[in-house]
């Protein structure tokens, strides 16, 4: 268990705003789970578990806490018949990146596989490993910055997958009751961006690892709209998971800024779900509604754009030219300067549109 003092949270955050936290622990093995627990309780100190960083708002008087980081990484396949634990034995599982055994030529699996990968595994790093392997579920949500114990929390999403899609259970530790559990997909309450984690239970859980299943085959289509974009105008053909989880890459890098490169939390606004009388009002004014298997919703980005925001610069946020769903730290300083260009386009597209719209990362 590695503890800091005073770290700055503008180092441990993508927008690299944020004050010092008072204590920065980094549960590096199993054993340093009660310990860190403990040292909070001792302290009597706030504690927030942090992923990494990339969908979370820190504040410029910092954090008078705890916070606390699993970096422990491991990627496996679940033995058929076993007893799927990361609690027992060595939890620093194989871990296969993006790149490793190129030579290696295994069979496509013939069934559903099951996987387990330690929370502080790179999000990324779970898609590449599945991809590789002909493995369909999450190849949309390449490239998506994070951990994978950051995934369940608010069931990260995009291109028509998210995480609820082939989530099975997650082990955790439970704060609250200083013991070691597992909990199953039904536990976890999911919905658009929600979970237990970050609403009813916030607070309560620490994710040690999570275990999906996924199966050999393809999305079906239509695929999501940018997406079929690419595809018509790219002539592609190869819908595989390793392909589409090649088109998803390049898509995300033309529109998303890399967050290791400009200082950004990713998409900040949530999406706007409709009902079907909400959906045809919208239409009839000309509104654009996805239709997708998760329901109706408009992108809020397209509403950004439509106030004339895509590009400008406000209080040194500048609304990404690309994707004007992502806010980009250029030269603010401070939170202040982040909530008032948050206020700005809030307040256009609900004078504009009648839409509220509302902030996607988590704030510390």
């Amino acid at each position: 268990m590695k503890i800091r003092e005073n770290v700055p949270l503008s180092e441990l955050t993508t927008m690299r705003l944020g004050g010092p936290a008072k204590y920065v622990i980094d549960i590096e093995k199993l054993d340093d789970i009660t310990p860190a627990f403990d040292f909070v309780a001792e302290k009597n100190l706030p504690f927030y578990i942090l992923g990494g960083g990339a969908n979370t708002i820190a504040k410029d008087d910092g954090f008078g806490g705890v916070i606390i980081r699993n970096t422990m990484t491991g990627i496996r396949d679940v033995v058929p018949g076993e007893r799927v634990t990361a609690l027992e034995g060595d939890p620093q599982l194989s871990f296969a990146k993006m790149g490793e055994d190129k030579g290696r030529q295994d069979p496509l699996p013939s069934g559903p596989v099951q996987i387990t990968a330690l929370g502080g595994t790179d999000w990324d790093a779970v898609v590449a490993y599945t991809t590789e392997r002909g493995l369909t579920g999450i190849e949309a949500l390449s490239k998506i910055p994070g951990t994978a114990g950051a995934a369940p929390v608010q069931n990260i999403g995009a291109y028509g997958q998210e995480l609820a899609d082939t989530f099975l259970s997650a082990e955790v530790y439970d704060i609250k009751n200083k013991s070691f559990k597992t909990l199953q997909k039904s536990d976890f309450g999911f919905s658009y961006r929600r979970s237990i984690l970050n609403s009813t239970k916030k607070g309560q859980y620490f994710v040690i690892s999570i275990t999906l299943e996924l199966k050999p085959g393809t999305m079906s289509r239509p695929f999501y709209n940018s997406i079929e974009r690419y595809i018509d105008e790219h002539h592609c053909t190869d819908f595989s998971p390793a392909g589409i989880r090649n088109i998803v890459s390049i898509i995300r890098s033309d529109k998303l800024p890399d967050p290791a490169k400009k200082a950004s939390a990713g998409s900040f606004f949530k999406n706007i779900y409709l009902t079907k009388d909400e959906a045809e009002a919208a239409e009839a004014k000309n509104i654009p509604v996805y239709h997708g298997h998760d329901g109706l919703k408009i992108n809020s980005g397209w509403l950004i754009e439509q106030c004339g925001l895509k590009g400008k610069l406000l209080h040194g946020i500048r609304v990404c030219d690309a994707a004007a769903l992502v806010l980009i730290n250029e030269s603010a300083t401070s939170y202040n300067d982040l909530a008032a260009a948050r206020t700005e386009i809030i307040k256009s597209v609900h004078d504009k549109f009648g839409y509220q719209l509302e902030q996607e990362p988590n704030e510390i």
